[in-house]
This record gives C-alpha cells, sequence and structure tokens, in this order.
C-alpha cells in the first residue's frame, strides 16, 4: 500500500478508544467500572430475543427488500401512532444497519460533495466525521450553556456566515448531554429549514428514554427522522435502525441502500419486530436508569463535577471537570488507569471546549453507578 484515502483520515471516536482500553483492562482481570459507552447492560428484550430463535429455527433468513421487511416498517408505522400519535405511511420507512447507517444513507441522498451541514457543538462525534468523510463541510456552531448546548433557530443564521449551508441536524435527547430541545424550540427550527428550503435531520434515537417530559418527535414537521433499536431497546450489537424520509426521498434512498448494503440483516429485524412488543421489559429498565440518574444528580456536585447540562434524557451526565484541568483526555485515562473508572473525554464532543468536559453514561444499575463514584470520590481526594 503506498498511499490512503482523505477521507480515511477522519478522527478516531474516542469514546471508542476508551471503551477499547477499559475492556483491555477486564480482560486482563482489573476491576473496572463502565460508565463511558452509551449502550445499555440487559441486552435485547426477550421477546426480541424469542422472535430471533423462531426464525432461525424456521426460517432461511436470506435478503429482505431492500427499504426492509413490509412486517416491521407496518410495525413501526404503528409505534409512532402509539407513541407520538401521528399518522406514518409505512412506506416512508426504510430500515437500515444500524442508525450509523441511516446517517451515510441519508446523508448520501441529501448533500453533495461541498456542501456545509449545520450542526451545533459539542455533539455525537460520527455526525462530523461521516460528514467529512463523504466530503462534506460539517459547519459547527457553538451551543450555548444556557440553552442546555442544544441548538435554536438561531443557529442557522450563525452556520450561515460561513457560507450557504444545505441542511441541518439535531438530536433531542442529545449525545452527550441528554439534554432536550423544547417543543417550541423545535418547532422554530422546523420552520426555519423550511423557509431556507433545506432538510432537517432529527436524530431521535433516545425517544422512550426521557425522565421528565417525553420527547417530542418532528415525524410531522417534514424532517428527515432517524431512530435505532439500540439505546431504548437495548439492542446495540444487533445493528438495526431506521429512517423515516419524505416521500421523494424513498426512492433515492433505496438506490443506494440496494448497492451499499442490500438490506438489514433478516435476523435483527425479526427480532426489531418482537421487540416493540417488550414496551413493560422496557419501561422497567427505563426505571432503573431513572435511578441511576437521580444518583449522579445528588452526588455529582459533592464530588466537583457539576453538571453543565440538564440530563432530560438519555443516560448521559455532561460534567465539568475545569476544577481538576482542561485536559479531559488525560482525565479520563488517569482515571481508567488509577481509580478503575471508565467515561470518554469531551474532546471527543467538542474540540474547542471539550478539554474541561466528560461524559459519564449510566445505561446501568444504581449500584454500579455507585460504586464508580465512590472509586472517583477516593480518586479525587
Amino acid at each position: 500500500m503506498t498511499s490512503l484515502s482523505r477521507r480515511s483520515g477522519i478522527p478516531s471516536f474516542l469514546a471508542m478508544d476508551i471503551a477499547r482500553e477499559a475492556g483491555a483492562r477486564q480482560a486482563a482481570g482489573d476491576s473496572i467500572v463502565r460508565l463511558d459507552v452509551g449502550q445499555p447492560t440487559f441486552g435485547a428484550p426477550q421477546a426480541a430475543i424469542d422472535a430471533a430463535a423462531r426464525a432461525m429455527r424456521a426460517e432461511t433468513l436470506g435478503y429482505t427488500d431492500a427499504l426492509g421487511a413490509a412486517p416491521l416498517r407496518r410495525a413501526i408505522a404503528a409505534w409512532y401512532g402509539r407513541s407520538h400519535g401521528v399518522e406514518v405511511a409505512p412506506e416512508r420507512i426504510i430500515i437500515t444497519v444500524g442508525a450509523s447507517g441511516a446517517f451515510q444513507l441519508a446523508f448520501l441522498a441529501l448533500f453533495d460533495p461541498g456542501d456545509r451541514v449545520a450542526l451545533v457543538s459539542p455533539g455525537y462525534p460520527p455526525y462530523r466525521h461521516i460528514l467529512t468523510a463523504l466530503g462534506v463541510e460539517p459547519a459547527l456552531v457553538a451551543a450555548r450553556i444556557e440553552d442546555g448546548l442544544q441548538m435554536r433557530a438561531s443557529h442557522l443564521a450563525e452556520a450561515e456566515r460561513g457560507g450557504p449551508i444545505a441542511g441541518a441536524l439535531i438530536a433531542s435527547p442529545g449525545n452527550p448531554t441528554g439534554s432536550m430541545i423544547p417543543d417550541a424550540a423545535l418547532l422554530e427550527i422546523a420552520a426555519a429549514c423550511r423557509a431556507r428550503d433545506i432538510p432537517l435531520i432529527s436524530d431521535e434515537i433516545y425517544h422512550g428514554l426521557t425522565y421528565e417530559a417525553p420527547a417530542r418527535s418532528l415525524v410531522d414537521q417534514g424532517a428527515i427522522v432517524i431512530s435505532s433499536f439500540s439505546k431504548y431497546w437495548a439492542m446495540t450489537g444487533w445493528r438495526i435502525g431506521w429512517i423515516v424520509a419524505p416521500e421523494p426521498l424513498v426512492k433515492p434512498i433505496e438506490r443506494l441502500a440496494q448497492n451499499l448494503f442490500i438490506a438489514a440483516p433478516a435476523v435483527a429485524q425479526t427480532a426489531a419486530l418482537g421487540a416493540l412488543l417488550a414496551d413493560e421489559e422496557c419501561e422497567a429498565r427505563r426505571a432503573v436508569y431513572a435511578e441511576s440518574r437521580a444518583v449522579l444528580m445528588r452526588e455529582l456536585p459533592g464530588l466537583g463535577l457539576p453538571l453543565v447540562a440538564p440530563p432530560d434524557g438519555g443516560f448521559y451526565a455532561f460534567v465539568d471537570i475545569g476544577a481538576r484541568g482542561d485536559d479531559s483526555l488525560a482525565f479520563c485515562r488517569r482515571a481508567l488507569a488509577e481509580a478503575g473508572v471508565a467515561m470518554s473525554p469531551g474532546v471527543d464532543f467538542c474540540d474547542a471546549r471539550g478539554g474541561r468536559w466528560v461524559r459519564i453514561a449510566y445505561p446501568q444499575r444504581a449500584d454500579v453507578v455507585i460504586e464508580g463514584l465512590e472509586r472517583l470520590r477516593r480518586w479525587l481526594g
């Protein structure tokens, strides 16, 4: 090999680097409290496992249609009716290889090299890394603390100072903060995108995981909605997600899916169909996350790790380590090596300000979170 493509030079996803280091230490016999990766510790709901097991015994599990198996598309459409009170045509739903596959398909369908897409910082690193790999410029604007580090309609004008924007991307609840965009502000962002005649992509992967108020979907506002079975349904490794696309976008995405992925895994689609029947189990798990969240909100200030944004949903607490320095990557590596606690550095989510921020993930039982906080208490002195 004599050369590499420029697109391969995107930065690492540092949260995954920390996760690899934490996993290696665990494999070597170290006791590590995992507060790093946003991955539920429970695994798929029993109904999903049962559905997959039945299918593996009775079906060939070949390719499905590139848009996804029709029964799953219909079931997701029905879920929007139950959960959000909106009618969604199953024909608008595209089953994807996780939310990551959904972003790739949406970005490829919507944007050309040289386009600019507005998004706020801090934010989920693969948003900007996937865009960059595709030759699309992430038009980053700094989110404000007083806005919960979330986008507002005014940020679109800020992004346009660097040139025209071809679209915008939001996430509510967001990663790394867990904060939500108020309903009125969501509608203002959607209206501002319509006024500019640009697409709005709404990452709704953490819907279902909220603790004080439900999350509003923009599926009825013309947005391209992306979601997944990874978080609420705890099916990260099954790699199964979806897009709700405006009708004119379905066929272009289908062509891309046919050529890039053929189809999402058939067994994962079958499992996802079962997961949609697991409301009681998923709600019990959300109650566990809520208990862990309450522990963090109560204990973090006393550790000198104040919250930077309200943890409205998901399972993240974004904290300020400024009293301990401004190198969050070094802080996380030391915490892993010296305290046995894995966390994710803020510089992964925000180059400019992330040196003093750290993300703590709590998709697990409160006793695990308490143990991690006790280790941090001893380590921080």
